[in-house]
């Protein structure tokens, strides 16, 4: 019989990366420039120029190879997207706090 694990909602820390919560923040962040894209129907190349970045580098993002761009230059694109990025910091719940995305309608 094959055992099954409930995940934790993040992959990268179920597969024991060190870097798990910064990569499913800038996954989630790739994802939401990938969706506009694609509902603006833009090709790579002229999302590129209107994200002042190369073909081949929004490629690589869209395919979830990002660890060359930082979540700063992620929340720029989406500016330049036309979407506000707030951050906000609230006291945890937990002596640890986390870091979350959310995305308003």
């Amino acid at each position: 019989m094959t055992k099954i694990e409930k995940g934790s909602g993040n992959v990268y820390a179920d597969l024991g990366l060190p870097d798990a919560e910064e990569m499913l923040v800038k996954a989630q962040l790739a994802t939401k420039i990938g969706e506009i894209i694609k509902t603006r129907r833009w090709t790579q190349q002229h999302a590129a120029s209107v994200l002042g970045m190369t073909q081949p580098k929004l490629s690589n993002l869209l395919r979830g190879q990002f660890r060359g761009i930082s979540e700063d230059r992620m929340m720029k694109c989406l500016a330049r997207l036309g979407r506000n990025v707030q951050i906000v910091i609230r006291p945890a719940r937990r002596a640890i706090g986390h870091v979350s995305v959310v995305f308003a309608a």
